[in-house]
């Protein structure tokens, strides 16, 4: 695996990049993620397949988010990678607003091979809101240490139902920087609120009426500790009814623990869906 850096839209976009010979998967990570938050899939799928796992701007070591940031500028960014690395026929991979921005990528290119979405693409309500929001506020707050940064996220995933791992730990020191004698998310909560108020214009049906693709839809329905999963089986009405050729599994993992864990019931589904076409 190496890491590069590419100009797209006028700013970096980071990414990890591992090797493989059938094809190439890109991969992108949810609202307050990071490359790393791909890092089960990557390790599944790399040998076989070339992953390509993004930083999006604002997150990690791409650059900062633009003023308007949301999942249109985020989908043009990757549209622009897969031209700047002279990609064919992508296989595509989104986890939670990650599903969103690969959908919308998806629909704007004839030439996508299959896309996979992690618990994402859906119709967004309240319901989201309630649970995502209150657990923004660690983004811009600042911490006298990484130690102490690494110990609050330690608890926040606890109580989210997530066993706490190395690679956990070393997601949280990736997704910060020393600033000003402190230590602070390498986000700008305000431009992170702008990305999740626009999971709200999200149409699926003006999305996925022009996606032709296959599409692999995992759905998770675990409760993500004391709360209820992130999308019900109601936010995916409008998904289902005009994705045209949907596979859809149904995992017990909450939102979290479908991207923090090894997933042995959702990883067998990715080969099979992968060996169809």
């Amino acid at each position: 695996m190496k890491y590069q850096s590419i100009n797209v839209n006028g700013s970096a976009l980071h990414f990890a990049d591992y090797p493989g010979e059938k094809g190439t998967i890109i991969a992108v990570h949810g609202l307050t993620g990071n490359h790393m938050q791909m890092h089960y899939y990557a390790e599944l799928l790399k040998g076989e397949y070339r992953f390509i796992s993004v930083d999006l701007k604002g997150r990690g070591n791409s650059a900062p988010a633009p003023a308007n940031t949301g999942i249109d500028l985020h989908t043009q960014d990757i549209l622009a990678l897969i031209d700047a690395l002279n990609i064919e026929r992508p296989i595509l991979m989104g986890y939670s607003m990650g599903a969103f921005i690969m959908a919308n990528v998806a629909s704007k290119r004839q030439d996508i091979k299959g896309v996979i979405l992690l618990d994402g693409a859906a119709t967004c309500t309240d319901h989201q809101r309630q649970i995502v929001e209150p657990s923004l506020g660690r983004i811009s707050k600042p911490y006298e240490t990484a130690d102490a940064y690494v110990e609050e996220i330690k608890e926040i995933y606890g109580r989210l139902g997530v066993e706490w791992t190395d690679h956990l730990a070393s997601v949280g020191r990736y997704e910060i920087e020393e600033k000003d004698g402190h230590w602070e998310n390498k986000s700008d909560e305000e431009k992170i609120q702008l990305d999740f108020q626009s999971f709200y214009a999200y149409k699926p049906e003006d999305v996925f009426e022009h996606v032709e693709c296959p599409v692999l839809l995992i759905h998770s329905t675990g409760n993500i500790g004391a709360m209820p999963a992130l999308f019900l089986t109601e936010s995916y009405i409008e998904t289902l009814k005009y994705a045209k050729n949907v596979w859809k599994f149904t995992s017990d993992s909450n939102h979290y623990t479908l991207v923090f864990e090894q997933r042995k019931d959702v990883n067998p589904v990715i080969l099979r869906f992968l060996e169809s076409f």
